[in-house]
């Protein structure tokens, strides 16, 4: 019955612009941290963003003053803009949500802490 459904992923150049949202259903966002995470062939997965209930960002320093997440909790959707994109960002991303999660560097490191998972979508950076 829960439900994460990432979109927005494509095909951009280096330096262009992505934006993605992750849809949530079936339970009410406002409770829950929502965290990007991706994962590129052949890698394991890591995390790349993640906001809490009360709206506190969080971000890798690979992407940090390059991404930006966001949340719209009447609209049980989260967002993840992706600016200045490099070819190293090409990875399936996923978003998951946890319950009354702080958002600190752990829930980006211990991402098998998650609860529920999206399938991905899939972003390639390529010229």
């Amino acid at each position: 019955q829960v439900q994460l459904v990432e979109s927005g992923g494509g095909l951009v150049q280096p330096g262009g612009s992505l934006r993605l949202s992750c849809a949530a259903s079936g339970f009410t966002l406002d409770y829950y941290a929502i965290g990007w995470f991706r994962q590129a062939p052949g890698k394991e997965r890591e995390g790349v963003s993640c906001i809490s209930g009360s709206g506190t960002p969080r971000y890798a320093d690979s992407v940090k003053g390059r991404f930006t997440i966001s949340r719209d909790n009447a609209k049980s959707t989260v967002y993840l803009q992706m600016n200045s994109l490099k070819p190293e960002d090409t990875a399936v991303y996923y978003c998951a949500a946890r319950q009354h999660d702080p958002c600190d560097s752990h829930t980006l490191i211990y991402y098998f802490r998650m609860g529920n998972w999206g399938n991905g979508t899939l972003v390639t950076v390529s010229s």
